[in-house]
């Protein structure tokens, strides 16, 4: 798979981002074989443009945090993408569903990292010792395939489904916590929709991050001091529809909320 090829998938995706349609996912269209970390390669492509295009990272992401997703799909790791400035959503804002194609919102810890970390090796205990704060978050995810079916490569490949973040305003120091313990509540114009704890990612958020930082070592990368990183989904995702107010509240850590406007 030629460097071409790479570029020509990241921007058929970048344009349906932009373009807000669903495509058919790149194993059925470009790449049958298409392997993990060639999705990655066309993630780092995809990374490419928006920084071309002016747009600022905000930080890494993680996904398929569930231990439960992970077997079912037959990998020993979570997947990450990144999110970019475009991407937030102020607490207590709106989102447009003009603006996405088929979105879906799931509670999550943020952590804000104090100090630069760098694998291999790292655990959960060092990450704590480097974050400067956790905060709640509410992540929409909005895979650019039609009806969310891909493969492990194609949602690699699509920056992970990230598409907007909402972060809460309220930062708490993590040593308060134990946040494995924490419950989250997600709620949709008051009705509970779905219901987690901090224990269902990875068994704690910041064994999270370690996999991260240990991820990106393979390629001389690092977990970089001032990130704002999305730890992986506590609860379930829930299909979002105009005219919704989503509410997320996390024992202590506090609420994060938006509404959904046509």
């Amino acid at each position: 798979m030629s460097s071409t090829i790479y570029k020509e998938i990241a921007a058929h995706l970048v344009a349906a981002e932009v373009e807000k349609r669903e495509v058919e996912k790149v194993t059925a269209t470009f790449k049958p074989d298409l392997t993990v970390d060639e999705g990655y390669l066309v993630q780092e492509e995809i990374v490419k443009i928006k920084l071309e295009e002016g747009k600022r990272m905000i930080g890494p992401k993680m996904g398929l945090t569930s231990l439960a997703k992970m077997q079912q799909m037959n990998v020993n790791e979570p997947i990450y993408g990144y999110v970019f400035d475009y991407m937030l959503i102020e607490d207590g804002g709106k989102v447009s569903l003009q603006d996405l194609i088929h979105p879906k919102v799931e509670a999550e810890i943020a952590f804000v990292i104090a100090e630069d970390i760098e694998g291999p090796g790292v655990t959960g205990a060092q990450v704590l010792s480097k974050t400067e704060y956790v905060l709640p978050a509410l992540e929409i995810i909005d895979s650019r395939y039609k009806n969310f079916n891909f493969t492990l490569p194609d949602v690699i490949a699509d920056n992970a489904s990230t598409s907007r973040v909402v972060f809460g305003s309220s930062l708490k120091k993590p040593e308060q916590f134990e946040l494995d313990l924490v419950g989250a509540v997600l709620k949709i114009n008051g009705e509970i929709k779905e219901l987690g704890a901090g224990a269902a990612v990875l068994g704690h958020p910041a064994n999270s991050i370690a996999m991260l930082a240990n991820m990106l070592s393979r390629k001389g990368e690092k977990v970089r001091k001032g990130d704002m990183i999305l730890t992986g989904g506590i609860t379930g995702a829930v299909m979002l529809k105009s005219g919704d107010f989503v509410s997320a509240k996390f024992d202590g850590i506090g609420e994060v909320t938006f509404k959904v406007t046509d």
